[in-house]
Protein backbone atom coordinates (compact mmCIF):
# COMPACT_ATOMS: atom_id res chain seq x y z
CA UNK A 1 0.00 0.00 0.00
CA UNK A 2 1.42 3.36 -1.04
CA UNK A 3 0.82 6.12 1.51
CA UNK A 4 1.49 9.86 1.33
CA UNK A 5 2.94 11.40 4.48
CA UNK A 6 4.48 14.56 5.89
CA UNK A 7 7.49 14.46 8.20
CA UNK A 8 7.30 17.15 10.91
CA UNK A 9 9.04 18.06 14.14
CA UNK A 10 8.39 20.22 17.17
CA UNK A 11 11.48 21.02 19.26
CA UNK A 12 13.09 17.85 17.89
CA UNK A 13 10.14 15.60 18.78
CA UNK A 14 9.48 14.14 15.31
CA UNK A 15 6.35 12.79 13.65
CA UNK A 16 5.00 11.13 10.55
CA UNK A 17 1.67 12.84 9.80
CA UNK A 18 -1.04 11.06 7.79
CA UNK A 19 -4.12 12.69 6.23
CA UNK A 20 -7.10 10.45 7.00
CA UNK A 21 -9.75 13.15 6.62
CA UNK A 22 -11.15 11.42 3.51
CA UNK A 23 -10.99 7.90 4.88
CA UNK A 24 -9.20 5.69 7.38
CA UNK A 25 -6.05 3.85 6.35
CA UNK A 26 -6.72 1.21 9.04
CA UNK A 27 -3.04 0.55 9.64
CA UNK A 28 -1.95 -2.33 11.83
CA UNK A 29 0.44 -2.13 14.78
CA UNK A 30 3.17 -3.61 12.57
CA UNK A 31 2.56 -0.94 9.91
CA UNK A 32 2.83 1.89 12.46
CA UNK A 33 6.06 0.31 13.66
CA UNK A 34 7.34 0.18 10.07
CA UNK A 35 6.60 3.87 9.45
CA UNK A 36 8.36 4.86 12.68
CA UNK A 37 11.42 2.67 12.05
CA UNK A 38 14.45 4.88 11.37
CA UNK A 39 16.21 2.24 9.28
CA UNK A 40 13.46 0.68 7.15
CA UNK A 41 10.65 3.26 7.29
CA UNK A 42 10.47 7.04 7.62
CA UNK A 43 11.51 7.34 11.24
CA UNK A 44 9.54 9.09 14.00
CA UNK A 45 8.82 9.22 17.69
CA UNK A 46 5.10 9.04 16.90
CA UNK A 47 2.60 8.72 14.03
CA UNK A 48 -0.17 11.35 13.88
CA UNK A 49 -3.36 10.51 11.99
CA UNK A 50 -5.42 13.60 11.07
CA UNK A 51 -9.10 12.69 10.88
CA UNK A 52 -12.46 14.37 10.35
CA UNK A 53 -14.42 15.59 13.35
CA UNK A 54 -16.59 12.96 15.05
CA UNK A 55 -19.98 12.64 13.37
CA UNK A 56 -22.57 14.92 14.93
CA UNK A 57 -20.04 16.88 16.98
CA UNK A 58 -20.47 20.64 17.33
CA UNK A 59 -17.70 23.23 17.22
CA UNK A 60 -15.00 20.57 16.68
CA UNK A 61 -12.89 20.88 13.54
CA UNK A 62 -10.91 17.63 13.50
CA UNK A 63 -9.99 14.56 15.48
CA UNK A 64 -6.70 12.75 15.58
CA UNK A 65 -5.07 9.55 16.71
CA UNK A 66 -1.55 9.23 18.08
CA UNK A 67 0.55 6.07 17.87
CA UNK A 68 3.95 5.63 19.50
CA UNK A 69 6.81 4.11 17.55
CA UNK A 70 6.01 0.72 19.14
CA UNK A 71 2.53 0.87 17.57
CA UNK A 72 0.62 1.55 20.78
CA UNK A 73 -2.07 4.25 20.73
CA UNK A 74 -1.79 7.02 23.34
CA UNK A 75 -4.05 9.77 24.59
CA UNK A 76 -2.22 13.02 23.98
CA UNK A 77 0.91 14.66 22.58
CA UNK A 78 1.65 18.35 23.03
CA UNK A 79 4.37 18.69 20.40
CA UNK A 80 2.24 16.65 18.01
CA UNK A 81 -0.70 18.98 18.59
CA UNK A 82 1.36 21.95 17.44
CA UNK A 83 2.44 20.06 14.31
CA UNK A 84 -1.22 19.18 13.76
CA UNK A 85 -2.11 22.89 13.42
CA UNK A 86 0.71 23.55 10.98
CA UNK A 87 -0.25 20.49 8.92
CA UNK A 88 -3.97 21.20 8.49
CA UNK A 89 -3.26 24.81 7.55
CA UNK A 90 -0.44 23.95 5.12
CA UNK A 91 -2.58 21.27 3.47
CA UNK A 92 -5.50 23.66 3.00
CA UNK A 93 -7.76 21.59 5.25
CA UNK A 94 -8.68 24.76 7.16
CA UNK A 95 -7.88 28.47 7.13
CA UNK A 96 -8.72 28.98 10.80
CA UNK A 97 -6.15 30.29 13.25
CA UNK A 98 -7.95 28.70 16.20
CA UNK A 99 -8.83 25.01 15.86
CA UNK A 100 -10.62 22.60 18.18
CA UNK A 101 -9.50 18.98 18.00
CA UNK A 102 -10.91 15.81 19.55
CA UNK A 103 -8.23 13.51 20.97
CA UNK A 104 -8.80 10.12 22.60
CA UNK A 105 -10.06 11.60 25.86
CA UNK A 106 -10.48 15.37 25.57
CA UNK A 107 -11.00 18.35 23.25
CA UNK A 108 -8.02 20.67 22.90
CA UNK A 109 -7.81 24.14 21.41
CA UNK A 110 -4.87 24.99 19.13
CA UNK A 111 -3.90 28.51 18.10
CA UNK A 112 -1.51 29.53 15.31
CA UNK A 113 0.30 32.77 16.20
CA UNK A 114 1.62 35.42 13.75
CA UNK A 115 5.26 34.66 14.63
CA UNK A 116 4.97 31.07 13.41
CA UNK A 117 4.71 29.58 16.90
CA UNK A 118 1.70 27.54 17.99
CA UNK A 119 -0.08 27.81 21.34
CA UNK A 120 -2.03 24.82 22.65
CA UNK A 121 -4.65 24.90 25.40
CA UNK A 122 -3.67 21.62 27.07
CA UNK A 123 -6.57 21.63 29.52
CA UNK A 124 -6.41 21.49 33.30
CA UNK A 125 -4.01 19.05 34.95
CA UNK A 126 -5.38 16.22 37.09
CA UNK A 127 -3.70 14.93 40.21
CA UNK A 128 -5.88 12.03 41.35
CA UNK A 129 -4.09 8.67 41.23
CA UNK A 130 -7.05 7.22 39.31
CA UNK A 131 -6.57 9.72 36.46
CA UNK A 132 -3.26 8.16 35.39
CA UNK A 133 -3.94 5.46 36.78
CA UNK A 134 -1.45 5.00 39.64
CA UNK A 135 -1.66 2.46 42.46
CA UNK A 136 -0.46 4.41 45.50
CA UNK A 137 -1.66 2.10 48.27
CA UNK A 138 1.06 1.43 50.83
CA UNK A 139 3.50 3.97 49.42
CA UNK A 140 5.17 6.56 51.63
CA UNK A 141 4.31 10.12 50.54
CA UNK A 142 5.72 13.52 51.46
CA UNK A 143 3.81 16.80 51.20
CA UNK A 144 5.78 19.49 49.34
CA UNK A 145 3.71 22.63 48.97
CA UNK A 146 0.46 21.57 47.30
CA UNK A 147 2.04 18.46 45.77
CA UNK A 148 2.44 14.96 47.11
CA UNK A 149 5.76 13.28 46.37
CA UNK A 150 5.69 9.49 46.44
CA UNK A 151 8.69 7.32 47.25
CA UNK A 152 8.58 4.76 44.43
CA UNK A 153 10.56 1.58 45.10
CA UNK A 154 12.13 0.68 41.75
CA UNK A 155 13.15 -2.77 42.99
CA UNK A 156 9.51 -3.85 43.39
CA UNK A 157 9.00 -3.57 39.64
CA UNK A 158 8.30 -6.98 38.15
CA UNK A 159 6.81 -6.06 34.78
CA UNK A 160 9.87 -4.72 33.00
CA UNK A 161 12.07 -7.02 30.95
CA UNK A 162 15.38 -5.60 32.06
CA UNK A 163 18.77 -7.24 32.19
CA UNK A 164 19.74 -9.08 35.37
CA UNK A 165 22.53 -6.55 35.79
CA UNK A 166 20.11 -3.63 36.06
CA UNK A 167 17.71 -5.42 38.40
CA UNK A 168 20.57 -6.65 40.58
CA UNK A 169 22.11 -3.20 40.79
CA UNK A 170 18.82 -1.73 41.96
CA UNK A 171 18.84 -4.15 44.88
CA UNK A 172 22.36 -3.46 46.13
CA UNK A 173 23.52 -0.72 48.48
CA UNK A 174 26.30 0.21 46.06
CA UNK A 175 23.95 0.44 43.09
CA UNK A 176 24.74 2.94 40.36
CA UNK A 177 20.97 3.28 39.95
CA UNK A 178 19.13 4.65 42.96
CA UNK A 179 16.51 2.22 44.30
CA UNK A 180 13.98 4.92 45.27
CA UNK A 181 12.55 7.52 42.88
CA UNK A 182 10.84 10.57 44.40
CA UNK A 183 7.99 11.20 41.97
CA UNK A 184 5.05 13.59 41.73
CA UNK A 185 2.21 12.37 39.53
CA UNK A 186 0.03 14.40 37.17
CA UNK A 187 -2.14 13.68 34.15
CA UNK A 188 -2.15 16.05 31.18
CA UNK A 189 -4.57 13.79 29.35
CA UNK A 190 -1.74 11.24 29.52
CA UNK A 191 0.18 10.04 32.60
CA UNK A 192 3.37 11.62 33.95
CA UNK A 193 5.69 10.91 36.88
CA UNK A 194 8.06 13.84 37.48
CA UNK A 195 11.21 13.80 39.60
CA UNK A 196 13.58 16.64 40.40
CA UNK A 197 17.27 16.15 39.59
CA UNK A 198 20.33 18.27 40.24
CA UNK A 199 21.59 17.99 36.63
CA UNK A 200 19.58 16.62 33.71
CA UNK A 201 22.74 16.06 31.69
CA UNK A 202 24.07 13.53 34.19
CA UNK A 203 20.70 12.07 35.24
CA UNK A 204 20.51 8.31 34.58
CA UNK A 205 17.52 8.63 32.26
CA UNK A 206 18.33 5.58 30.12
CA UNK A 207 18.21 3.20 33.08
CA UNK A 208 15.86 4.84 35.58
CA UNK A 209 13.44 5.98 32.85
CA UNK A 210 12.21 2.51 31.84
CA UNK A 211 12.10 1.32 35.46
CA UNK A 212 9.64 4.14 36.25
CA UNK A 213 7.82 4.07 32.91
CA UNK A 214 7.01 0.35 33.09
CA UNK A 215 6.59 0.13 36.86
CA UNK A 216 3.83 -2.19 38.04
CA UNK A 217 2.16 0.65 39.96
CA UNK A 218 1.33 2.28 36.59
CA UNK A 219 -0.97 -0.30 34.92
CA UNK A 220 -0.96 1.63 31.62
CA UNK A 221 2.63 2.84 31.89
CA UNK A 222 3.79 6.40 32.52
CA UNK A 223 6.01 9.08 31.00
CA UNK A 224 9.02 9.60 33.29
CA UNK A 225 10.19 13.23 33.55
CA UNK A 226 13.53 14.43 34.91
CA UNK A 227 13.47 18.17 35.71
CA UNK A 228 16.32 20.47 36.75
CA UNK A 229 15.23 23.86 38.10
CA UNK A 230 17.52 26.66 36.90
CA UNK A 231 15.53 29.51 38.46
CA UNK A 232 11.87 30.33 39.10
CA UNK A 233 11.24 30.98 35.42
CA UNK A 234 13.43 28.38 33.74
CA UNK A 235 13.91 24.61 33.87
CA UNK A 236 15.75 21.93 31.94
CA UNK A 237 13.92 18.73 31.10
CA UNK A 238 14.42 15.22 29.78
CA UNK A 239 11.56 12.74 29.37
CA UNK A 240 11.55 8.99 28.89
CA UNK A 241 8.28 8.50 27.04
CA UNK A 242 6.04 5.49 27.45
CA UNK A 243 6.23 3.39 24.27
CA UNK A 244 8.86 5.60 22.61
CA UNK A 245 11.90 5.90 24.90
CA UNK A 246 13.69 9.19 25.50
CA UNK A 247 12.73 11.86 22.98
CA UNK A 248 14.32 15.24 22.25
CA UNK A 249 11.23 16.98 23.61
CA UNK A 250 7.86 16.10 25.17
CA UNK A 251 5.16 18.77 25.20
CA UNK A 252 2.87 17.14 27.76
CA UNK A 253 5.97 16.32 29.80
CA UNK A 254 6.96 20.00 29.81
CA UNK A 255 3.47 20.93 31.00
CA UNK A 256 3.44 18.25 33.69
CA UNK A 257 6.88 19.19 34.99
CA UNK A 258 6.09 22.91 35.25
CA UNK A 259 2.80 22.14 37.01
CA UNK A 260 4.69 19.99 39.54
CA UNK A 261 7.26 22.75 40.10
CA UNK A 262 4.56 25.38 40.59
CA UNK A 263 2.63 23.19 43.05
CA UNK A 264 5.81 22.62 45.05
CA UNK A 265 6.34 26.40 45.25
CA UNK A 266 9.54 26.27 43.22
CA UNK A 267 8.40 27.97 39.99
CA UNK A 268 6.44 31.04 38.91
CA UNK A 269 3.36 30.85 36.68
CA UNK A 270 5.28 31.42 33.42
CA UNK A 271 8.23 29.12 32.71
CA UNK A 272 10.66 28.48 29.85
CA UNK A 273 11.45 24.78 29.41
CA UNK A 274 14.74 23.86 27.75
CA UNK A 275 14.57 20.41 26.17
CA UNK A 276 17.32 18.75 24.18
CA UNK A 277 15.46 19.67 21.00
CA UNK A 278 14.54 23.28 21.73
CA UNK A 279 12.58 25.68 23.91
CA UNK A 280 8.94 25.50 25.01
CA UNK A 281 7.02 28.08 27.02
CA UNK A 282 4.49 26.96 29.62
CA UNK A 283 1.94 29.15 31.45
CA UNK A 284 -0.30 27.94 34.28
CA UNK A 285 -2.27 30.07 36.73
CA UNK A 286 -2.91 27.13 39.06
CA UNK A 287 -6.10 25.47 40.28
CA UNK A 288 -8.52 24.48 37.53
CA UNK A 289 -6.91 26.76 34.92
CA UNK A 290 -5.76 25.30 31.63
CA UNK A 291 -2.06 24.82 30.98
CA UNK A 292 -0.96 26.82 27.92
CA UNK A 293 2.01 25.62 25.89
CA UNK A 294 3.73 27.61 23.13
CA UNK A 295 6.46 26.35 20.83
CA UNK A 296 7.58 25.69 17.25
CA UNK A 297 6.13 23.33 14.63
CA UNK A 298 8.17 22.66 11.49
CA UNK A 299 7.51 20.72 8.30
CA UNK A 300 10.59 18.72 7.32
CA UNK A 301 9.48 17.16 4.01
CA UNK A 302 6.62 15.45 2.18
CA UNK A 303 6.79 12.16 0.30
CA UNK A 304 5.16 8.75 -0.09
CA UNK A 305 6.16 5.26 0.94
CA UNK A 306 5.14 1.67 0.23
CA UNK A 307 3.96 0.04 3.45
CA UNK A 308 4.13 -3.77 3.57
CA UNK A 309 0.89 -5.59 4.34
Amino acid sequence: MKVKFTKMQGAGNDFVVLDETRGRLNLSVAQYQFLANRHFGVGADQILSVRAAPEGSKDIDFSYAIHNNDGSEVEHCGNGARCFVRFVRDQGLTDKNVIKVQTMNRVIELRATPDGQVTVDMGAPQFEASSLPFESAGLEAQQKGLAQVFLLDLSENRSIKASNTIIASVNTASAAIKSIANIAIVSMGNPHAVQLVDDVDTADVEQIGPLVSKHTRFPRGVNAGFMQIVNRGQVKLRVYERGAGETLACGTGACASVVVGIRQGLLDSSVQVATRGGLLHIDWAGGDASVMMTGPATKVFESEINIPA
